[in-house]
């Protein structure tokens, strides 16, 4: 075991990171050990055919809803004694993978379901159950935070770095039924250089297949609930998902990436500002969106302030044709207070950028 208490590898622990073995165990062994000592930092070295993820997730751990293939536990013996972990890479992760469907003509390659292993990534190979009818279950996912007991969050800080997380998608199917990454019951997030995404190419020109509609409630990532004052976010991206982001208040974000969603940038409640320097959106139904009914555990609140310097989009005039843009702001309820810029990366400042009711919200183009 390394010679650092607060620092435990994956691999020591037993994981193989050979694409074949189910390292399920392994790295929650290590996140154990890690939420034990009550901080540190959860190590995953770079692995060419990534960290298989193939345990079906618990309903529950010690009497507390879980649903992930992998947890940080909430508080045990203990209550008032809160924890700061990181889970962390070795490099930075790739940001953007092939987000439509090309023809393969000129300079573009066929897009196909092989995914490239160029960082740190744990994938996952088992088939959540599909929920259409709940939107407020706790979602099935990838990791998760357990909430706690005696405080509304199960975890004091969370770091996430330098990891891509894919969950599973189900290519007969295509669209995932699990979300990769359930935070929201750490009371403070950080999330730098990572990815969360799918398990498989999001289109194939050989299959002739792309990513459909999705009828499921999941998500890309969701973060913290109401209430948290820390929210960072750093080269972060999402891709494949019903919902990408799903944020609360005091989200300060750096450069944030969402890609094939439904809805991409999903607010619950922000009555505290947050602010984001720059989106970049490329073939989402819907760029930001105020979230309509009570998801997740999440609650809905009339008051969403969010200020945007920049978003560039693509509409998207390929496949999937599921998650050609729609609506730039998708706020019906006209519950969002909101100013941002945009502008369109292709077709070159020639795109629309609707927005669907948004009665407080200011949408400038770029000259």
């Amino acid at each position: 075991m390394n010679d650092l208490q607060s620092y435990v590898n994956v691999v020591e622990m037993g994981a193989k990171g050979d694409g074949v073995t189910d390292d399920t165990d392994a790295i929650q062994s290590a996140i154990q050990r890690v939420y034990d000592k009550g901080s540190g930092t959860v190590f995953f070295p770079f692995k060419p055919h990534g960290y298989r993820i193939a345990k079906p997730a618990p309903e529950t751990v010690d009497g507390r809803p879980c649903k992930s293939q992998l947890y940080i536990p909430s508080e045990r013996s203990d209550p008032l004694r809160m924890r700061n972990i990181c889970l962390q890479g070795e490099m930075p992760v790739k940001q953007v993978y092939a987000y439509q469907m090309n023809t393969g003509g000129g300079n573009w390659a066929p897009t196909e379901f092989t995914l490239p292993i160029n960082n740190c990534v744990l994938f996952s190979e088992w088939d959540p159950p599909e929920n259409t009818t709940d939107p407020n279950a706790r979602p099935w996912s990838l990791i998760s935070v357990l909430g706690g007991s005696e405080r509304p969050f199960g975890l004091e800080h969370l770091a996430v770095r330098n990891l891509e997380f894919r969950a599973f998608l189900n290519t007969d199917r295509m669209y995932p039924t699990g979300s990769a990454a359930n935070f929201k019951d750490t009371s403070r997030l950080t999330v730098e250089a990572s990815y969360f995404g799918l398990s498989r190419s999001v289109c194939s020109n050989l299959q002739q297949k792309a990513l459909a509609a999705n009828p499921c409630y999941c998500a890309g990532l969701i973060a913290s609930a109401d209430q948290s004052d820390h929210q960072v976010f750093r080269s972060v991206g999402v891709q494949g998902f019903k919902y990408g982001f799903v944020f609360g208040e005091n989200v300060m974000a750096d450069y944030i990436v969402v890609l094939n969603c439904e809805e991409g940038l999903v607010f619950h409640d922000a009555s505290h500002l947050s602010h984001i320097h720059h989106l970049v959106a490329q073939h989402n139904r819907s760029i930001v969106s105020a979230l309509r009914e009570d998801t997740f555990g999440l609650k809905v609140s009339r008051n969403i302030y969010v200020l945007i310097d920049s978003i560039d989009f693509e509409a998207g005039t390929n496949k999937p044709d599921a998650y050609r843009m729609q609506y730039g702001v998708y706020d019906p309820e006209n519950r969002m207070h909101a100013r941002m810029t945009y502008h369109s990366g292709y077709p070159v400042a020639d795109a629309p950028f609707p927005v669907c009711g948004g009665e407080h919200v200011v949408a400038t183009k770029f000259m």
